[in-house]
């Protein structure tokens, strides 16, 4: 396993697509405060604000299963202006991560304060 990943909506355990993450590796869970999450209907989206925290779990995944990420979140480093969400590295208790920001505007009002979706 070569790259963290911090999760905070539909990857997370229990939810739609955590079955990508069935071959990753759980190292644990934490609260990031540089971001803040945004209920956006079917699934919710962070941007790089400060917060109170956003609740993330932390995986360790391959190459491989990093890409399979990129098109779920529909990430293109090679067009990073037309992408849904952007791929940025953020420091967790368990070390640098990548974490998926969402890369279109948001109301104020579909903030979850809770920071946990």
């Amino acid at each position: 396993m070569k790259h963290l990943v911090a999760v905070y909506g539909t990857l997370k355990s229990g939810y739609s697509n955590h079955q990508l993450l069935d071959k990753a590796c759980y190292i644990g869970s934490d609260r990031l405060t540089g971001v803040t999450l945004y209920n956006l209907g079917p699934y919710p989206g962070a941007l790089p604000k400060p917060s109170d925290g956003v609740w993330v779990e932390v995986y360790a995944v391959d190459d491989q299963l990093l890409a399979m990420l990129d098109r779920l979140e529909d990430y293109d480093p090679r067009a990073e202006k037309t992408s849904l969400y952007l791929r940025k590295k953020v420091q967790t208790r368990h070390g640098q991560a990548w974490v998926y920001l969402y890369n279109r505007p948001v109301r104020s009002g579909q903030r979850i304060h809770s920071g946990n979706w």
